[in-house]
């Protein structure tokens, strides 16, 4: 049995009054640098280890952080405003930040890991904000992976025709105690919500590898609703210039593909990917299927 590849000791990027933590696979320095970007509420603990290695053993400089208001990252206040993020998406609530604050703390760890710039790969919330840095600060990124997200640029009420209601209803009614345990429980009940159709849910291994990563992040309602609030004023994702490859899963639980062929629509050159069977996650059979896919975007780089 290989033996998982260490990660470094946590190191802390600064933006104004943030801290964000982040972190880089150990032992290969020389890669092409990567910059995996996480999803809503949830550490960059959660990303599958194994599809780290893959990106490692593929010839990239793995790093990861905790996004603001999640993981080791600086939380924000509560205000009475954030109540949730169904009320969030509906645009009840007073922003804590803004969308270009959150691009700009990627930015902020590129700059500590003294990456002038960065291949992008962000899931969920994550591929948003990925989206937005390609816009923001086209110089910094290298290419842009963007899967189970919605367009970068849409924005209040417009996001809703993306969502599937149903299983957010889900995720905002599951409660669970202020515990280490009811973290864990959570995280096994987010897991099973947004697992993939086209493969069974092992909830044993699932809740060993959420038992090593649980935090409150998955049931953190109030810092999720910060995060969906934080609205996007800058320009359309057509302006995005890096070579642009776009995954989703065909039975995602929770953002509908037509949201993925918006993005491919409108950001030229894109390459859509739809990924049979699975859901909201990423499952380790597709693995070697989208580290190929962003190992082929590599070469769309102009020289």
């Amino acid at each position: 049995m290989n033996t998982p590849q260490a990660w470094t000791p946590v190191r802390w990027a600064a933006h104004a009054d943030v801290r964000l933590a982040f972190d880089r696979l150990a032992g290969n320095d020389q890669g092409e640098p990567l910059l995996l970007i996480t999803g809503l509420g949830v550490s960059r603990l959660w990303w599958p280890q194994g599809l780290s290695e893959a990106f490692g053993a593929g010839g990239f400089a793995v790093a990861r952080y905790d996004q603001r208001d999640a993981g080791q990252s600086t939380r924000l206040p509560d205000t009475a405003a954030a109540r949730g993020p169904i009320a969030a998406l509906f645009g009840r609530r007073g922003a804590a930040y803004t969308a270009e604050e959150m691009t700009d703390d990627a930015i902020a760890v590129l700059d500590a890991l003294g990456w002038e710039s960065a291949h992008l790969f962000g899931v969920s919330l994550g591929g948003a904000i990925a989206q937005r840095i390609a816009i923001r600060h086209p110089g910094r990124v290298r290419t842009l992976t963007t899967m189970s997200a919605v367009p970068g640029d849409a924005a209040g009420l417009e996001t809703i025709r993306y969502v599937r209601l149903s299983t957010l209803v889900k995720l905002s009614r599951l409660k669970f105690p202020d515990t280490v345990e009811g973290d864990i429980e959570s995280g096994v009940a987010v897991a099973r919500l947004i697992s993939s159709p086209g493969y069974p849910f092992d909830e044993r291994s699932s809740r060993e590898a959420i038992t090593r990563i649980a935090d409150a992040g998955v049931r953190d309602a109030r810092s999720q609703s910060r995060q969906i609030g934080a609205q996007w004023h800058g320009p359309p994702i057509s302006m995005i210039k890096a070579p642009t490859l776009v995954l989703h899963g065909e039975g995602d639980p929770l953002i509908r593909p037509s949201a993925a062929r918006r993005i491919a629509g409108r950001v030229p050159g894109a390459r859509l990917r739809i990924l049979p069977g699975v859901g909201h996650e990423l499952p380790e059979p597709v693995w070697d299927t989208i580290v190929d896919e962003v190992l082929g975007l590599r070469s769309c780089r102009p020289s």
